[in-house]
């Protein structure tokens, strides 16, 4: 049935998970383990600048500013999109979806534009001569049938080579029992018996002693201001306060766990997921380049080999590549940094590697007109090309 929502669920692919939960990739991003994680790996990629860098003959590289691909990664993709919303999108789909597809609008042979396309409109086809097909359902409901040459394809692990495999998809019983696990967890709110303590009196009491009770309870000892008092007890009456039960804490163990099994299906640190208090400070340098090099560095690689696949022409490849510059996550405290400078530009005797406009560059100042050249400071010479370490 069209309107059924299970029916709805898995034409987009989703599926009934073991714990009765239908876990498609648009309803895994309503479970907020699943969120932070897709939110933290595109965001990161999003916010990092993807630039095509030029190798010329002598081995030295430049940003390719003349490039028409440098302004449509650097500055604009599309009409309608910036860098970061462009990347952080596309990024997104590969994790939720396993797939994530840009339409390349070229002009004249170069690459002007690249244009998103909902993974639910893209159908795959390998053909005999092992060629890709992309059958492409148009915002208007046409069809169109493009070369692999047309479309930028960012895909991680692929069982078949052709397709990624969709994260959701492969952790859709953790996400399923992770979902259930907060939906009993809010009907207990909403529905269940939550008291404080109980209150026991050897006899019974009347109407009138009960009202009395419960109104000198809500006025003396209810609300925060009362926190903390001790109660007068009288005529034989004993206080005993509720204790959590096996079933209480069981429930809050298995919601802790399976934000454990999401953090596992898109390999982020527990911490990163605000569940590690004792991580904090001076261990989230090394967090963060745990989540660096282990998190997103395959992603790295994954769009900058894309980039090099479909909008690089046979020609320009081993000239041009894309390059993800991740310096900004990798950078230590002010006082590393200037230790590492001081010795990249050869303070305590070490030889120089960097020239002082290079490092002005790598800290967001402009060039000075005496900052170029290998210049060793015990010196104050400038060193030749051919003191450069290998």
């Amino acid at each position: 049935m069209l309107g059924d929502p299970a029916m709805e669920a898995y034409l987009r692919g989703g599926a009934e998970t073991l714990s009765g939960a239908v876990v498609s990739p648009e309803a895994s991003l309503r479970n907020m383990a699943v969120w932070r994680c897709v939110d933290l790996i595109s965001g990161s990629i999003g916010m990092l600048p993807l630039y095509l860098r030029e190798r010329d003959a002598s081995g030295g590289i430049a940003n390719a500013e003349h490039h028409a691909l440098y302004r449509v990664l650097m500055s604009r993709p599309n009409g309608y999109q910036t860098p970061l919303v462009f990347k952080a999108h596309m990024q997104m789909r590969a994790l939720v979806n396993g797939n994530a597809y840009a339409l390349i609008v070229r002009s004249r042979g170069r690459v002007i534009a690249l244009n998103p396309i909902d993974p639910n409109r893209v159908r795959v086809r390998l053909q005999n001569d092992w060629s890709v097909i992309y059958d492409v359902t148009r915002p208007d409901g046409t069809l169109v049938s493009l070369p692999s040459s047309d479309i930028l394809h960012l895909r991680g692990l692929s069982w078949d080579g052709v397709l990624g495999i969709s994260r959701t998809a492969v952790a859709r019983e953790a996400i399923g029992l992770a979902m259930q696990a907060e939906a009993g967890t809010a009907r207990l709110y909403k529905n269940g018996v939550m008291v404080g303590g109980f209150l026991q009196h050897p006899g019974k009491l009347g109407d009138d002693a009960f009202a009395n009770l419960d109104a000198s309870l809500k006025s003396k000892y209810s609300g925060v201001e009362n926190a903390g008092k001790w109660i007068i007890l009288e005529e034989g009456m004993k206080a005993e306060v509720a204790q959590s039960s096996a079933r209480d804490n069981q429930q809050i163990e298995t919601r802790k766990f399976q934000i454990e099994e999401v953090a596992r299906a898109f390999g982020v640190p527990r911490p990163l997921l605000m569940m590690d208090e004792t991580s904090w400070g001076s261990g989230i340098e090394q967090l963060g380049i745990l989540f660096v090099r282990y998190s997103l560095a395959p992603w790295f690689r994954a769009w900058e080999e894309a980039i090099a696949l479909t909008c690089l022409t046979e020609a320009e490849i081993g000239r041009y590549y894309a390059d993800f510059d991740e310096k900004e996550m990798l950078r230590g405290s002010l006082t590393d940094q200037a230790n590492f400078y001081a010795k990249a530009l050869g303070a305590g005797g070490s030889q120089p590697w960097m020239q002082a406009n290079e490092v002005r560059e790598d800290v967001g100042l402009g060039p000075h007109v005496d900052g170029a050249g290998l210049k060793n400071p015990m010196t104050t010479q400038t060193t030749g090309a051919g003191n450069e370490p290998a």
